[in-house]
């Protein structure tokens, strides 16, 4: 199954995200409010319109306060997101965007489609569609097997 299956019915507007600009604190906050876990991190590129600057996560703000106390949170989320933005493309499928973020131990993926977001997923949403498939298939036997 390829990402674009499972974005299909959501709309890019729905994208939880955040500014290269806004505070850490207020980042979290929105993290919080929100109970996600990361967000991308968006701003205007000269004429292109918004661009994907960076992810924004749980773990670069625990990063942060590890190596300098609550001072981090009154900078800019530029100074603390991870950047440039590992990307999965909605024809990637399902296997290959695990593998991506199990190889680099990441989390959560923007989607991008040439150099707009098209989408942001968590690892959840792709052992959500793993398991879906998995039971169609188990129903698909369990109909054979009745109907032979």
């Amino acid at each position: 199954m390829q990402i674009s299956h499972l974005l299909a019915d959501r709309s890019v507007d729905d994208i939880i995200a955040c500014t290269a600009q806004d505070s850490v604190r207020d980042a979290v906050a929105r993290l919080a409010g929100k109970r996600i876990g990361a967000m991308p991190v968006l701003g205007s590129a000269e004429g292109e319109g918004v661009e994907l600057l960076g992810v924004f996560s749980e773990r670069d703000v625990i990063y942060r306060l590890a190596e300098e106390g609550s001072p981090c949170l009154d900078r800019p989320v530029a100074s603390v997101m991870s950047a440039p933005a590992i990307t999965a493309t909605p024809d990637m499928t399902v296997d290959e965007a695990q593998g991506l973020m199990t190889r680099r131990r990441i989390r959560h993926l923007p989607v991008v489609d040439g150099r707009e977001l098209s989408g942001f997923i968590s690892i959840g949403d792709l052992v959500k569609s793993k398991i879906g498939e998995v039971e169609s298939e188990a129903e698909a036997m369990r109909s054979y097997i009745q109907s032979s």
